[in-house]
């Protein structure tokens, strides 16, 4: 009987070995023990959580340069605390996000002319989480519009040029893992260590459905499938093995696929959906190989997932990003480019389509996300909702000239403090309110005698 072969343009994309000189040399990654992916791309940088004596910091590197790193990096050094998470905006590639154990979320502007040295000042301060903050993720279809998941089990939509918290969403029963937007950005899906995957419309207080997730007493992720309303996730299983599911974003309910186990592997697994290509990647923490698959996620009567090949390695994975699509070479057939770090190296993966042809292959690289915004943040306040822009990567994507914005910080340095430094100080008030107690019966004491 003859063997069916799957239809597929994607079951032959591979990744070779990155060429020496295309290898950054000298990372010095943080060594906190965050679940976080620790790297963000763009087309002209890249940011890396760098490894400092005290506080938090981030590397900035040119992304188009591979270069033997000094100890003159360019960094973003603001934080008292380790930067857990971090994200350039979608709209503007000078703009990066940072979280961090501090309890504050930060947005640093890259200087025009470059850096002179270390910037210490960011030029907004989200003040609001009562907790270490964890994670970060730019709303993919508003301007200006960013979440923040924090330890204290909320999550926070903040205006940035203003540094307004708009709303809050503290629906979750355990620490936050991961928040993903939807493609259209009006829902989140989070993942949390209560073991439940929840979609809400941060807007609309009270509005969240909610599932069971992964068992496993370890962490996950949970995400979009791009234009589907489908939801992704991967974590633990009850006897540790490494697992997926797939859910119907409209009923958590059961998933549609899963648990499909992986394998025993003890990282946590870093998700990367392509939306253009419905291909997943899962790379996980201290694992060599990268697996990648291709989904049907509108499959029936349930979505379908194949396997398609890996990228292998000898060296472990320690952090690792995506490039947006806009930043991938098309004269290549390149479809996903991932930056990865291992020991002190950064190199970049870039998954190739082969096709003999020279010309633009246009079933390959349908129309992808501008980095113009389809909405302003007080017209996604209001509760607007847009299909993101998209253009043409035919001749190369075009950047638009970006906006200057206008950031108005607040006159407010008092710290928010943490759980521990509440109960301290309220222990301290305690041990003060005794002591005047004591005062004031020995004043009465002496009154009467």
């Amino acid at each position: 009987m003859a063997k069916f072969v799957r239809s597929s343009k994607y079951r032959h994309v591979f990744a070779g070995p990155p060429r020496k000189e295309t290898v950054w040399d000298g990372v010095k990654l943080t060594k906190n023990a965050w679940d976080s992916n620790f790297v963000s791309v763009n087309p002209s940088w890249i940011a890396v959580s760098w490894q400092v004596g005290g506080g938090g910091a981030v590397g900035i590197l040119n992304a188009n340069t591979a270069t033997k790193i000094t100890d003159k990096v360019a960094m973003f050094t603001g934080h008292k605390g380790a930067i857990y998470d971090l994200e350039f905006s979608p709209f503007n590639d000078s703009l990066l996000a940072t979280v961090s154990e501090d309890c504050y979320g930060k947005i640093w502007k890259i200087p025009d002319g470059g850096f002179e040295g270390p910037i210490d000042k960011e030029v907004q301060n989200l003040k609001g989480h009562q907790r270490k903050v964890g994670y970060v993720a730019w709303n993919p279809v508003a301007e200006n519009v960013l979440a923040t998941g924090g330890t204290d089990f909320a999550v926070k939509i903040w205006d940035v040029t203003t540094g307004d918290e708009k709303f809050s969403f503290a629906g979750h029963g355990g620490i936050i893992n991961s928040i993903n937007w939807s493609y259209d950005g009006s829902t989140l899906v989070s993942f949390a260590k209560d073991k439940k995957v929840r979609c809400f419309d941060p807007r609309q207080p009270g509005t969240a459905a909610e599932g069971n997730g992964h068992q496993g007493v370890k962490g996950g992720r949970a995400l979009w499938l791009g234009k589907h309303d489908k939801i992704f996730t991967v974590g633990f299983g009850p006897s540790a093995e490494r697992q997926y599911f797939i859910y119907d974003a409209k009923n958590l309910s059961t998933p549609l696929v899963g648990p499909v186990n992986i394998d025993s592997s003890a990282g946590v697994l870093m998700p990367f959906y392509d939306e253009d290509s419905d291909l997943l990647f899962l790379a996980g923490k201290g694992d060599g190989n990268i697996r990648y698959y291709e989904i049907e996620p509108e499959a029936s009567p349930k979505p379908e997932v194949y396997f398609i090949s890996q990228y292998a390695s000898n060296e472990p994975t320690a952090a690792i990003g995506m490039m947006p699509k806009r930043g991938c070479d098309v004269n290549s057939n390149e479809i996903v480019k991932l930056f990865r770090v291992y020991g002190t190296k950064l190199e970049p993966l870039s998954f190739k389509v082969p096709r003999k042809s020279d010309l633009f292959q246009e079933d390959i690289f349908p129309d992808c996300r501008s980095d113009e915004p389809a909405l302003t943040a007080d017209q996604w306040y209001a509760g607007e909702n847009s299909k993101p822009k998209t253009k043409s990567l035919q001749g190369g994507f075009v950047k638009r000239e970006a906006t200057s914005t206008n950031f108005q910080m607040k006159d407010d340095n008092e710290p928010v403090l943490s759980e521990a430094d509440l109960k301290k100080e309220n222990a301290e008030l305690k041990k003060r309110v005794a002591y005047l107690e004591a005062e004031v019966a020995k004043l009465n004491a002496q009154l009467h005698n």
